[in-house]
């Protein structure tokens, strides 16, 4: 045994090349490297220089107060203009008509809140007026002299009641006076009728209006609904980024038939208590020519008893 061990240690030295064979691959592996972890990928160099610092409030307080009170920039990725003028102009014709139709009625109404504000408040100073007047007066002609120069339905109800004294002055001696009284009274109450029914031209507008407008818009907004779900079927998606701008667009109609009607209503109702008020003047008014035209119904029956009574006291 020892002797074939000696003679194989003796064939391993007596044959180099099997021994730099034999240790090759131990070589290999010992001075073969590690692998490297990897290494993260250093920044763009213009990563850096592109990327702005947000102003700190301390160090800029000006620009960092600017920067939040700039309104916020306009997204691109949504599919419509959600403003209302945007959405006026997104909208189908159908639901542009009904829109401008309101925006004109509600300019209307504000047309007539105008006009009719100045009409009545110059109506009933001047009834007030002419109303101060009769009140002062002794007589119907005192009145009628000091509203020769005065327009207006209560300066024209005592004319109209002169008028008729003078067109009966023959009768009075015989027919009495209730038949002049009747026919003062009637073209008085005739004369309050037609002026507050001339003040209340274009008022039945404003209740058109603010009885119509909220269902005008409301066929807007059924219409515009209804393209919304033929939107959705076409699209075939119940996304609520597509569905919302139509029915957006079609709320719109709905709210501004509201801004129509609202004003319409309130407004008519201010002008019908006015006119209401304005009516009662013009009764106070009547009610005076009427005391005067009585007064004076009076004055002359004393005035032909006492002449009758001088004629007696002749004759005897």
């Amino acid at each position: 045994m020892a002797l074939a061990l000696l003679a194989g240690l003796c064939l391993f030295v007596a044959n180099p090349a099997l021994a730099q064979h034999m240790a090759a691959p131990v070589a290999e592996t010992e001075a073969r490297p590690e692998t490297p972890a990897p290494v993260e990928a250093a920044p763009a160099a213009g990563a850096e220089e592109n990327a702005e610092p947000a102003p700190s409030l301390l160090e800029d307080p000006a620009a960092a107060l600017s920067q939040m009170l700039a309104p916020p920039e306009k997204r691109s990725d949504l599919p419509h203009d959600l403003s209302p003028w945007g959405m006026f102009m997104a909208a189908d014709w159908v639901v542009k008509a009904v829109m401008i139709g309101l925006a004109l009625a509600s300019l209307l109404t504000w047309t007539v809140w105008l006009a009719k504000s100045i009409e009545i408040a110059c109506a009933r100073a001047r009834a007030r007026r002419v109303l101060a007047i009769i009140a002062r007066s002794s007589s119907l002609k005192e009145a009628g002299g000091a509203l020769a120069r005065r327009g207006g339905p209560a300066a024209y109800m005592v004319r109209l009641a002169d008028e008729e004294m003078r067109q009966s002055a023959g009768a009075l001696d015989h027919a009495g006076n209730d038949g002049v009284k009747e026919r003062i009274a009637s073209s008085l109450g005739r004369t309050e009728a037609q002026a507050g029914r001339r003040l209340s031209r274009g008022t039945g507008l404003l209740a058109t209006i603010g009885s119509t407008a909220p269902f005008v818009g409301l066929f807007g907004t059924v219409w515009g609904i209804m393209n919304s779900f033929i939107g959705i079927s076409e699209a075939q998606t119940t996304n609520l980024a597509i569905v919302a701008p139509g029915i957006a667009e079609a709320l719109l109609a709905t709210a501004i038939g509201l801004v129509a009607a609202i004003p319409a209503v309130v407004i008519y109702n201010v002008f019908a208590r006015s006119i209401t008020g304005y009516r009662q003047l013009l009764g106070d008014a009547a009610a005076g020519v009427e005391r005067l035209a009585s007064r004076d119904l009076d004055f002359r029956l004393v005035a032909a008893s006492a002449q009758e009574d001088g004629r007696k006291i002749a004759a005897e």
